[in-house]
């Protein structure tokens, strides 16, 4: 999965890391919030989870059901962009949001703002049902050799 698009010939197909990161999320947090991955490409990343069973008390989404769905997105795209031998791990996330949500899907876009050898940002737009923006994030993470 940290294939770079850098190495087309070697990188897996989205449907493949689609499939990894659902066997590797087995009873993990992503699995407990219903987290479905729509995309997957070193350019863009699409996640969603449902609003219900990820509310605060008061029946809106919960901000840090945006925030694991945001910072979720955006590690899959640096570990895209990670390249061979590397994987990325998040060292900072910042979100800011934006309206709640009551019922239906939010949905993460994640998009690089910039690749570098040892950092990949990303930009994060989670979004409603309508295309309304829930919350915006950005997230850093540092790549590490994977020995």
């Amino acid at each position: 999965m940290a294939e770079s698009s850098t190495h087309p010939d070697s990188a897996p197909s989205p449907d493949a890391v689609r499939d990894h990161i659902a066997a590797a999320d087995r009873g993990g947090l992503g699995e407990r919030m219903g987290m479905e991955w729509l995309e997957t490409t070193p350019q863009r990343v699409v996640a969603r989870i449902p609003v219900e069973g990820n509310t605060q008390p008061f029946g809106l989404l919960h901000g840090g059901a945006s925030a694991v769905l945001a910072e979720s997105a955006g590690s899959v795209l640096a570990n895209l962009n990670a390249g061979p031998g590397r994987f990325a791990v998040g060292i900072e996330l910042s979100c800011t949001h934006h309206r709640s949500a009551r019922e239906g899907w939010v949905t993460a876009v994640a998009t690089p703002l910039s690749l570098g050898r040892t950092l990949v940002t990303s930009q994060v737009i989670v979004s409603d049902d309508t295309g309304r923006p829930i919350c915006s994030a950005r997230l850093t993470c540092f790549l590490r050799d994977a020995t």
